[in-house]
């Protein structure tokens, strides 16, 4: 073996992380596979590298026989006790029979095959590293779109963004640096092949454990996400410490936190509740910024009856329902929400009581996120 080959082994062992082992192994499994193929195609032989040496050598491997039927596979006992008298039938006799011309015919034959093997080993490595990233955040570019998916660069290899997980309201463009959620790592025939998306709810959770110090540190936990993509999300927030204000924590100072998010999800909107256990103050603070009145509870059917003020209704479903339907993913409840006057109708909810309002209770006309942080911010 020549000097350049070790040092184009040292060089991938360095370069590429690849274990000069492997490549060792790969080698020799190529130059067996030329031997078979240019001088006994069923003789069984092995391949010794010396690295320090600098060299190659073939040997036929021969089972001692009592009589032989293959000389390419077998040798007589009578002639192995000759090269060494211990051995004995069934034993292993390897004799060497490396051809003079065979290192032109093994860097011809084992180059593609150590290639591939490289390649495969490259592989290898770049599925260790992602298989450990699914369901984490990377910052990708993005080359180029088809009919089904956008192609994202994270680097050493080319993420898929399915059309279904895009969002609605962004278009995407190459050179696009965009951050993705890790959905999928698979080991395929052509190699890793890795998902991400921009739609999931982990890519919101992620995206406050990189603005928020409190969550990545866990002062501040993330109990629950509901995401509509692109449009309205809501996650509920819950701190050990009670000294411990975990929505403004997310607020951060000026609101300037939550409006990184907002700036890096294209204008969604995103509501930061309170967690509890009690699922009566849950369901009231998941329904935001909808002012609730009461929360009857159904335990076994792990449903909820919110009364709201006849003129708070509206606010409290959402458009489309929507408000209700995220609330009703946050807290994993099946949320019911009825007017005070439709409760009074249906019997279950007393007729003299009302709700209090403040003089300056009023329907916002635009729900967008300077109205459900403006105390905060303030």
């Amino acid at each position: 073996m020549s000097s350049e080959l070790y040092d184009a082994l040292l060089y991938l062992e360095k370069e590429k992380g690849i274990e000069r082992g492997l490549l060792i192994e790969a080698i020799e499994a190529a130059l067996v596979s030329a031997y078979k193929r240019n001088f006994n195609q069923a003789q069984n032989v092995r391949v010794e590298l010396n690295l320090e040496a600098g060299s190659m050598r073939v040997f036929a491997r021969k089972e001692v026989v009592e009589e032989v039927f293959d000389f390419r596979l077998e040798i007589a006992l009578a002639d192995a006790v000759q090269i060494n008298p211990s051995y004995e039938i069934g034993d292993v006799v390897e004799m060497e029979v490396t051809p003079k011309d065979f290192g032109r015919i093994a860097a011809q034959a084992a180059k593609q095959v150590v290639t591939q093997r490289v390649r495969e080993a490259e592989r290898g490595i770049i599925y260790s590293e992602f298989i450990d990233r699914e369901e984490d955040i990377m910052t990708g570019i993005v080359q180029r779109q088809d009919a089904r998916f956008i192609y994202v660069s994270l680097g050493k290899i080319e993420a898929l963004l399915p059309q279904a997980e895009q969002m609605a309201n962004e278009t995407y463009k190459p050179h696009d640096r965009i951050k993705v959620f890790i959905t999928k790592v698979e080991r395929t025939t052509k190699g890793p092949q890795i998902y991400v998306s921009r739609t999931h709810p982990g890519l919101l959770k992620r995206l406050f454990e990189i603005e928020v110090p409190e969550i990545f540190d866990g002062t501040v936990e993330i109990r629950s996400v509901s995401r509509e993509a692109g449009d309205r999300s809501k996650i509920s927030v819950h701190a050990e410490n009670p000294e411990v204000d975990p929505i403004g924590a997310c607020v951060g100072p000026k609101g300037n936190r939550v409006q990184a998010i907002v700036n890096e999800l294209k204008g969604e909107k995103i509501d930061i509740v309170q967690w509890s256990e009690d699922p009566v103050v849950f369901v009231a603070n998941a329904l935001s910024p909808a002012k609730v009145v009461e929360v009857m509870v159904d335990e076994e059917n792990k449903a909820t009856t919110v009364i709201v003020p006849d003129y708070q209704l509206s606010l409290a479903i959402g458009k489309r329902g929507q408000n209700a339907r995220l609330a009703a993913k946050l807290t994993g409840w099946k949320i019911d929400i009825k007017s005070e006057t439709d409760a009074r109708a249906a019997g279950i909810y007393p007729s003299g009581k009302t709700a209090e309002q403040d003089e300056d209770d009023t329907e916002p006309s635009n729900n967008n996120l300077e109205d459900f942080f403006s105390e905060e911010i303030e």
